[in-house]
């Protein structure tokens, strides 16, 4: 099989592949850069710690690659615009217009209402093919009550509803 057709497949492929959309935050301690991913996922609960993948055309990355902080905040299915904003053509301070985006100590800009938002410390990377493997520290952890998932497959947005799980009194 050629390059070309594996590139073609593994694209098609990885849209079969659900996954929860999410804004990954950062900031030059000037401005503050967001972009939306799914390439983002759980690492390690000793120490707890999650990695994103970026690539390296994106503005966030120059910030990320000099080791500043990072926020990963997932996304509800009421917060879907947020992700088209940073995703498009707006750029930079633009990507903050809509939202209840906040400050972390240390400077992190974070969703005040994401579904949680996970603050990072860097504690590594590693750059592959046409990305960077960048590795968080988790040091705070901020969520919401509600359970709406924005979930990207197929090229399409969508939601699953988490099942409730039986309350105490329920049971006895």
């Amino acid at each position: 099989m050629s390059q070309d057709n594996l590139k073609a497949d593994m694209l098609q492929a990885m849209r079969r592949l659900a996954k929860s959309v999410t804004i990954i935050t950062t900031s030059d301690g000037k401005e503050r850069f967001a972009m939306s991913a799914t390439a983002v996922d759980s690492l390690s609960t000793e120490p707890p710690s999650l990695l994103i993948c970026v690539n390296k055309t994106a503005s966030l990355h120059r910030v990320l690659e000099a080791g500043a902080d990072f926020c990963v905040n997932i996304l509800g299915q009421e917060q879907e615009h947020l992700s088209h904003l940073c995703s498009g053509p707006v750029k930079g301070e633009g990507r903050f217009a809509s939202g209840d985006w906040r400050t972390a100590e240390g400077g992190v800009p974070y969703l005040g209402d994401a579904q949680a938002s996970l603050i990072c410390e860097q504690d590594g990377r590693f750059a592959y093919g046409t990305h960077t493997i960048f590795i968080g520290r988790i040091r705070e952890i901020r969520h919401t009550p509600s359970i709406t998932p924005l979930i990207y497959v197929n090229g399409t947005y969508t939601t699953a509803v988490a099942a409730q799980a039986p309350s105490m009194a329920a049971a006895g």
